[in-house]
């Protein structure tokens, strides 16, 4: 969706601007591109910079609750220290590249309901507004994709996503928050846990897979949740069994919990990670910032970077795509959006 609106710092008679991205979902670390669209006002204007800012509808715990709020998470200075004439129109073409962590917002096509934005700011004669906002889609890369793809055929089935601001601690994450896919467990595993905590940490060299996995307490025991970790690298995605590789790492992080809560009080490092049976792992002595216990670090053994061949999906292959968007959802979805643009787009007689 694109918005246009009166630059209401410059008052009437100011320009307008109008950001079009290309078409298509963008990827992490991958480009983003499109065109900035002037339209001169009544005089001409000296634009000083025109900037693109990300944008994410973040999550933050604290003592009193949660909260909702707007995280920059990056921004791109794209054009600016030019004349625009009376009424004249003028594109202003840009191509930047995304964080490798830029959340992922859709999953074959279907949206998981993060709000990721792209603002513009302009800067005019020592006026800044940022008067421009559009809606963000990114899809995951092929080595995320295939592992979505693995749990969805293993059973796991979607159930919410969100960003938490936040690090999580022995990781190599750069932005301020991170993304969480919540999954409901198959019943091979809904003894053992009530959900898995999927997050990803993408960057040039690799995917670091994050997962956790929460089980509330029973009579006899405390609830704990339990972490573990492992990286992938990007390349040789089409040659991987990821179904029997996800498998693992579910088995490992199930017997890790059960060890976590048999041996070790919450907080404390549990006795597991002596072996990895996916690589080299050793045990990761971080209890993280998360606020949960230790990690566990495993290796996939092809572990070269540069981009992934990515993998072909028959439609209707992974269960996590089906039922991800219903008509509830989707609805859910757009409300996000038009709340996340709301106080930016005031003037809605001017959006277009």
């Amino acid at each position: 969706m694109v918005f246009k609106r009166l630059l209401g710092s410059l008052g009437v008679g100011g320009p307008t601007v109008d950001t079009v991205l290309d078409p298509g979902a963008a990827l992490p670390g991958g480009t983003l591109s499109g065109q900035v669209q002037l339209r001169g006002g009544s005089a001409d204007f000296d634009i000083e910079h025109i900037t693109l800012e990300l944008v994410a509808r973040v999550e933050a715990e604290h003592e009193d609750g949660e909260s909702e709020g707007v995280a920059v998470f990056d921004r791109f200075t794209v054009g600016g220290s030019f004349r625009l004439a009376e009424g004249e129109q003028r594109g202003v073409p840009f191509s930047v590249t995304l964080p490798w962590e830029t959340p992922v917002t859709e999953l074959y096509g279907q949206g998981l309901g993060i709000v990721l934005g792209v603002r513009t700011e302009l800067a005019v004669a020592g006026a800044k507004d940022k008067g421009d906002l559009d809606q963000l889609a990114v899809r995951p890369l092929p080595v995320q994709e295939a592992i979505l793809e693995a749990l969805g055929q293993l059973g796991f089935g979607f159930k919410s996503a969100d960003l938490e601001y936040g690090r999580i601690g022995g990781t190599g994450q750069q932005l301020p928050f991170y993304q969480e896919i919540e999954l409901a467990p198959p019943p091979q595993y809904a003894h053992a846990v009530n959900e898995i905590e999927l997050t990803f940490l993408a960057s040039p060299g690799g995917v670091e897979v994050v997962l956790e996995a929460d089980k509330p307490g029973g009579l006899f025991s405390d609830g704990h949740d339990t972490v573990t970790r492992f990286t992938v690298g990007h390349d040789g995605v089409e040659h991987q069994d990821w179904n029997g590789l996800v498998d693992g790492w579910i088995r490992q992080l199930v017997e890790h919990r059960a060890s976590y809560g048999s041996h070790a009080s919450y907080g404390s490092h549990a006795p597991y990670g002596s072996h990895a049976p996916y690589g080299h792992g050793d045990p990761y002595p971080h209890a993280g910032e998360h606020g949960h216990g230790d990690h566990h670090h495993g290796h996939e053994s092809h572990h070269r970077s540069g981009p992934g061949v990515g993998t072909v999906v028959a439609a209707g292959a992974a269960g996590l795509a089906v039922g991800v968007v219903g008509g509830m959802v989707a609805a859910e979805v757009v409300d996000e959006v038009g709340d996340f643009f709301e106080g930016d787009e005031d003037d809605e007689g001017d959006e277009g």
